[in-house]
């Protein structure tokens, strides 16, 4: 984080500015700067060697991730963002693989992951009644590969694995960001996904020190705060997942109020059109659907100027210098309109994996391409659609059955909100179809009013569930995304409870 942080001061010095906004008020960027020097001073007992080393850090919604990033920057080290929702058994998992020589956070997180038996160094008070316990031990930040931030994937499929970025990475992902939104320097932009992801720390807190102008944050999820607070702010962009977009515009309620909101860019979540539509018609602004994930950050996205098919309708085209391909099952690249396993190389690409306390390398193919998980299709104009994940299928008597085509057919219906499919277990068929379902007006919603939508717009019937079950809301990852994990647990359980079709 050295050269953003090393910019952000020699702006506060020529000029002192407001650099974050939160639940409690506004932060200069000097301010910011003395925090941060303080901090840096914790991280770096007398018996050290002078390296701020690498940091674990309780990256919240708050001026203190901000601060976090710029001691780490002044004193040379590599950040670790983790959230405190974390379970100490993930911690624990996090802590083999990362092997911080510093960790921040509150008293209460320390104390539920165990950090003093884990690091019983030197613990001072910082950052206005966090703790930070630092190791004299030697620091040799090296053992990254030129990383500065590793990120920690939600865990919604297994372990956490930490996501090791290189500063390049961070910086050619927040400009492109830029370029494509029309943002100039001093703008304000916000971030309601939680920072401890990483693409909403390098689309909130990197990209805010690019551009050196407010970060705007709000500590809880809570859609009339974060709206409200945008709004006054005078907020030109932000990044969130679908149900974001989707409940901010429920709470509009067709005022406009963030017509002066560049674009919002969605992106980590089934989509469909029309709901996307009404949402952005509801807010005021454009919303840019975009394919990105960790390990290549934010790689895709539409233009707030492209008409309402490419952005709300398909997910964007590469980001300069990034290259996407698709692949069909022979190895040949496919064509325009053809589906096949989606690859990417580019700037963002992220240096590996941490494990053991170092990098380990990414498997890539021959060429440098990363295989991504996904199913992709390219249009002759160069936007693409991801067309969902090579394993998001379910197998019902032998056949293979896309869920993400299910879920884009129901999510057309004007009554559903939020749509998931998810498999149920079967003895006769090994799988069937449930569907989780979030309507709009909070009303029940039956199996025969949604295949009797699927039969309108034509999906075989073949594919069509078998059970639909009416929630309050879909299952969420900690970072906002749709936990695919957590809604099978809930299918199961709701399945459980139901008698078998007649």
């Amino acid at each position: 984080m050295r050269q953003v942080v090393r910019e952000f001061q020699q702006s506060a010095e020529q000029t002192d500015f407001v650099a974050v906004i939160d639940d409690a008020g506004s932060h200069t960027a000097r301010e910011l700067l003395t925090e941060a020097a303080r901090l840096a001073e914790a991280m770096i007992p007398d018996a050290a060697d002078g390296a701020g080393g690498t940091v674990m850090l309780q990256a919240d919604n708050s001026w203190r991730t901000v601060v976090g990033t710029l001691a780490v920057g002044l004193s040379g080290g590599v950040l670790a963002v983790v959230n405190r929702h974390t379970t100490r058994a993930e911690f624990a998992a996090a802590w083999e693989d990362i092997r911080p020589d510093v960790v921040v956070a509150e008293p209460s997180a320390m104390d539920e992951w165990a950090v003093p038996e884990l690091l019983p160094g030197r613990a001072d008070s910082v950052l206005d009644g966090w703790t930070c316990r630092s190791s004299p031990r030697p620091r040799d930040v090296s053992r990254w590969s030129g990383g500065a931030l590793i990120g920690l994937t939600s865990g919604s499929t297994g372990r956490p694995k930490g996501v090791v970025q290189s500063e390049e990475a961070l910086r050619y992902a927040g400009l492109s960001t830029i370029e494509i939104n029309g943002l100039t320097r001093g703008d304000a932009v916000a971030a309601i996904v939680p920072l401890s992801s990483t693409a909403a720390y390098c689309f909130g807190v990197h990209l805010a020190l690019l551009l050196g102008g407010p970060l705007v944050l709000t500590a809880k999820w809570d859609r009339a705060v974060a709206l409200q607070r945008m709004a006054d702010a005078e907020v030109r962009w932000t990044m969130c997942v679908p149900t974001m977009a989707l409940q901010m515009g429920s709470a509009a309620a067709g005022s406009g109020i963030l017509g002066g909101v560049r674009a919002i860019t969605v992106g980590g979540g089934p989509m469909d059109r029309g709901a996307l539509a009404r949402a952005e018609q509801s807010l005021g602004t454009k919303i840019l659907r975009v394919f990105g994930m960790s390990e290549c950050l934010g790689h895709t996205s539409p233009s707030p100027d492209d008409p309402e098919e490419i952005r709300l309708g398909r997910d964007g085209r590469a980001f300069p210098g990034t290259e996407l391909r698709a692949l069909t099952a022979d190895g040949a690249e496919a064509g325009p309109g053809v589906t096949g396993r989606a690859q990417v190389r580019g700037p963002s690409l992220f240096l590996g994996y941490a494990r053991d306390g170092r990098v380990e390398p990414p498997a890539l193919t021959e060429d440098g391409y990363f295989p991504t998980g996904d199913l992709l299709m390219t249009h002759e104009d160069g936007t693409i659609s991801i067309m969902g994940r090579e394993k998001d299928v379910i197998i019902r008597g032998g056949r293979n059955i896309d869920i993400t085509e299910i879920e884009r057919a129901v999510a057309g219906y004007p009554r559903v909100a939020r749509a998931c499919v998810a498999a149920v277990p079967d003895e006769v068929l090994g799988e069937r179809i449930a569907l989780l379902v979030v309507t709009e007006d909070g009303g029940d919603i039956d199996l025969a009013e949604v295949t009797g939508h699927l039969d309108d717009v034509g999906l075989s019937k073949a594919k069509w569930p078998e059970f639909v079950y009416g929630i309050e809301e879909l299952p969420q990852t900690k970072v906002g995304k749709l936990d695919r994990s957590g809604a099978r647990e809930l299918a199961h359980r709701l399945r459980a409870r139901t008698p078998d079709p007649a």
